[in-house]
């Protein structure tokens, strides 16, 4: 007794799932993706405070530039005011006569 391959299908064994499995799988899927989407929402957070801080460190980088720029230029003047101030001296004048 031969079958052919589409006469013969093996069947699987049907599991009747309860109520209450059914409940517990569709919580606990509402519950992944409830937490799926607290992931993504603080994921955003930190992202756009991230994005604050780099704005706000290029900011601070582009006054310390001009800073220093500004303190190049007053020991510029203040050397040409005063050659006889090497660079140590005009430092050491500079911190010990500050206001």
């Amino acid at each position: 007794m031969c079958m052919s391959t589409t006469e013969w299908i093996p069947s699987r064994p049907r599991i009747k799932k309860s109520k209450v499995q059914v409940h517990r799988l569709i919580r606990r899927k509402r519950c992944e993706e409830q937490v799926e989407k607290d992931m993504e929402l603080k994921n955003l957070k930190l992202y756009l405070e991230n994005k604050n801080i780099m704005e706000e460190n290029e900011k601070l980088r582009k006054k310390a530039s001009l800073l220093h720029q500004e303190n190049l230029a007053l020991m510029s003047e203040f050397q040409t005011k005063f050659p006889h101030f090497n660079r140590c001296s005009t430092t050491l004048f500079l911190v010990l006569h500050r206001k």
